[in-house]
């Protein structure tokens, strides 16, 4: 990110007493494109000036023909897919000197100061670090996290040639716990001395069964892949924390707040670092625009337990309510029941209310060990009502989402800055939307602070792999839950989506293993979190879903005929059945499975439509698509509002994702240019929108 302000980059779960330092800007680098790296001990000597790679003949590299089976069976557009789209190896040798990179913007982005497009599967980050903790702190214990956002894909991480840990996983976050290795150099020279922090990362250009989303295996990026990303791509930094301390929700500190009839949360507080046998207790406070509710009692932590169970009501007095400004009740009346339920603050888009939590940490003297500032918003799903409604705090909500991949022209996953992906909620929001799907990318956190705090649903979302192994069952199970950890106390998360259509299950028609592991999916979200809707499979061959969803990217009047009844929804999609028919065998069957009566139905990609280049005008790309051509942003806007009308018309469809929020690469078929520019009018989008949820409204109120 723009290193002009740094802020910190997990504003949701923020320590009253921070102090931490960013690691982000240069950085030294180094290809090791013949992983030569370990061998010559690059962690313990440093990185080289240079390294030579080994002469070849510069010669294509073969085509993978799975790969190529593989992009053919999901590309769009396939019949346009380039001829031989692989990288090429450089001629006689190449020398690759060591390099400076703007940390944590990828070398294949201009931001990086390299942008260099080749097939680097190996790479080495170098810079100096140094304590962060004032001197009180060091007396006091406190330790020394070097904290990763995200790094793609498998990284390993020395300080001053010590081993201190790694992580495998290129979408969610690590911390590794420094210290002791700062704590053997002082022994050593001047503690006021810096440290060699050395990462080496591998991510593997080929490898299909690596959770990847939509960064390609291709020397190009085309159809609906771009760019890959390897490395450092989110935020690193160094921050003091003390021995003992409250753990984030990735640590095991979940907080429940969809009890909104009670107006209780129900939290489970975690806490790292503790000894054997140390006393400790954990108190919650909470207050709601600076008017405190209260504070729990303080909750003694098991002897055999590293967490406490806790409940803490919500509900303000009505002593409390006249104490809170008039611009908030301006905002939210008390006598709106869309906003309050018995004094009890609702979160939903519209009034997206959050209360401020404090977690504080106590020792066996009293004293506070610990304090983090956080939030939460009370608000109830449901999609169990038997009538196809999705409901938010007991009342039905048409869910208008945007598909957003999250990519920028010159930084690829990694946001601009902070504020951008404040913006990127900001632009959904005033096209008419009140939500999005993250598509095939774990969305920088910071994004989900400002859902929150806006008022914008996500449905969250992993990085598929491509290629199904029993190596892919392992990287997937482990990435998803770390994921779905790192995101679980979000009120703006309201349902979560594993895998993107069959991506990584080529035969689920006649595969029970490939089916089983989809279930074991939808089991392992379901026993994490029981509160979110699961979608499993979104498009088609749903294994065990909680929702219907179907992707269709034909005009208006396809998807008239998709959305009028369950058997157009059901009707085969893509040439695949919309829920996995049953296999019989002589000595294997699976059951299969169907829509469950009265589970709502969403149409969760549609869309998708360009704009063809005006006459004269050569910015345009020759592979540059859209699923859909419009000739001019009027023709644009009509043919969205014949596609949103068709969904909202029949009154069964309670929700669409129309494709996309912006363009990328060559995929030109978003509401806004990449660098976020209005491609048409978003006050006239946003009334078609408006006019479509009262279309759909209009039916529910006459039960269809």
């Amino acid at each position: 990110m723009s290193n002009s302000v740094q802020t910190y980059p997990r504003p949701d779960f923020e320590r009253t007493s921070l102090l931490w330092t960013s690691l982000n800007g240069p950085w030294d680098f180094l290809f090791d494109d013949q992983d030569a790296g370990l061998s010559e001990q690059w962690q313990y000597n440093g990185l080289p000036k240079q390294v030579i790679v080994a002469e070849n003949d510069g010669k294509e590299e073969s085509v993978d023909t799975k790969a190529t089976q593989i992009t053919q069976q999901i590309a769009a557009l396939p019949e346009k897919l380039l001829q031989k789209n692989v990288f090429t190896s450089g001629k006689d040798g190449k020398v690759h000197k060591k390099q400076r990179i703007n940390v944590p913007f990828v070398f294949q982005t201009p931001a990086s100061g390299i942008h260099d497009l080749g097939a680097h599967e190996v790479v080495w980050y170098e810079r100096s670090i140094s304590d962060v903790r004032t001197e009180a702190q060091k007396q006091q214990g406190h330790r020394i996290l070097l904290r990763f956002g995200a790094v793609d894909y498998d990284a390993s991480v020395w300080v001053d040639g010590q081993y201190v840990g790694g992580h495998r996983g290129g979408h969610v976050p690590f911390d590794i716990d420094i210290t002791d290795a700062m704590s053997t150099r002082s022994t050593l020279v001047s503690s006021s001395s810096t440290a060699r922090l050395t990462i080496r990362v591998r991510d593997s250009t080929y490898d299909l069964t690596q959770p990847r989303g939509k960064q390609y295996w291709g020397a190009k990026p085309e159809s609906i892949f771009y760019t890959p990303s390897t490395g450092i791509w989110q935020s690193v930094w160094l921050e003091s924390v003390p021995a003992a301390r409250i753990a984030d929700s990735s640590h095991g500190t979940i907080l429940r707040s969809e009890d909104i009839e009670s107006g209780e949360i129900h939290a489970k507080i975690a806490v790292q670092g503790r000894k054997v046998a140390q006393k400790y207790s954990v108190e919650i406070e909470a207050k709601f625009h600076g008017v405190t509710i209260g504070k729990s009692l303080k909750t003694e932590l098991p002897r055999a337990a590293e967490y406490v169970e806790m409940k803490f009501n919500m509900r303000l007095s009505e002593q409390q309510t006249r104490e809170l400004p008039q611009e908030v009740l301006k905002d939210i009346p008390l006598d709106d029941n869309r906003c309050w339920l018995n004094r009890v603050a609702l979160w939903s888009p519209e009034h997206p209310s959050l209360y401020d939590l404090k977690l504080r940490l106590y020792d066996s003297a009293d004293r506070v060990v610990d304090e983090v500032a956080t939030t939460t918003g009370m608000r109830s799903l449901s999609w169990t009502n038997g009538d196809r409604t999705f409901t938010l705090n007991g009342r039905p909500i048409f869910q208008a989402l945007v598909l957003d991949q999250g990519y920028w022209p010159e930084t690829g996953m990694t946001p601009p800055s902070a504020s951008s992906l404040k913006a990127d909620v900001e632009l959904g929001k005033k096209m008419g939307f009140n939500g999005c799907r993250k598509h095939q990318k774990v969305e920088d956190p910071v994004f989900l602070y400002w859902a929150d705090k806006l008022g914008y649903l996500v449905w969250g979302e992993m990085a598929n792999g491509y290629e199904f192994s029993d190596e892919y069952v392992e990287r997937f199970n482990q990435e998803w839950v770390e994921s779905m950890k790192r995101d679980i106390n979000h009120p703006c998360v309201v349902a979560w989506t594993p895998i993107n259509e069959s991506w990584g299950y080529p035969s689920l028609k006649d595969n029970i293993e490939q089916r089983n592991h989809i279930r074991s999916l939808y089991f392992i979200t379901k026993t994490l979190d029981a509160t979110r809707a699961i979608n499993d499979n979104c498009g088609w061959e749903h294994v065990q879903s909680d929702l219907t969803t179907f992707h269709e990217y034909g005009d208006a009047n396809v998807m008239a005929n998709a959305c009028a009844s369950m058997e157009g929804v059901l009707g085969k999609k893509a040439n695949r059945d919309v829920f996995v028919l049953p296999i019989t065998g002589a000595c294997r069957n699976d059951t299969g499975t169907k829509d469950t009566e009265g589970a709502p139905v969403l149409c969760t990609e549609c869309g998708g439509i360009n704009i063809a280049p005006a006459k004269g005008d050569a910015s345009g790309k020759e592979d540059d698509w859209g699923y859909i051509t419009a000739t001019d942003p009027q023709d644009l806007l009509k043919l969205i509002e014949n596609l949103l009308m068709s969904i909202a018309r029949s009154g069964l469809v309670s929700g669409f994702v129309y494709t996309q929020l912006a363009d990328i690469e060559q995929e030109v078929n978003g509401l806004y240019t990449p660098d976020r520019k209005e491609k048409l009018d978003a006050a006239k989008v946003r009334a078609i929108i408006e006019e479509a949820e009262k279309v759909y409204f209009s039916h529910q109120s006459r039960g269809k």
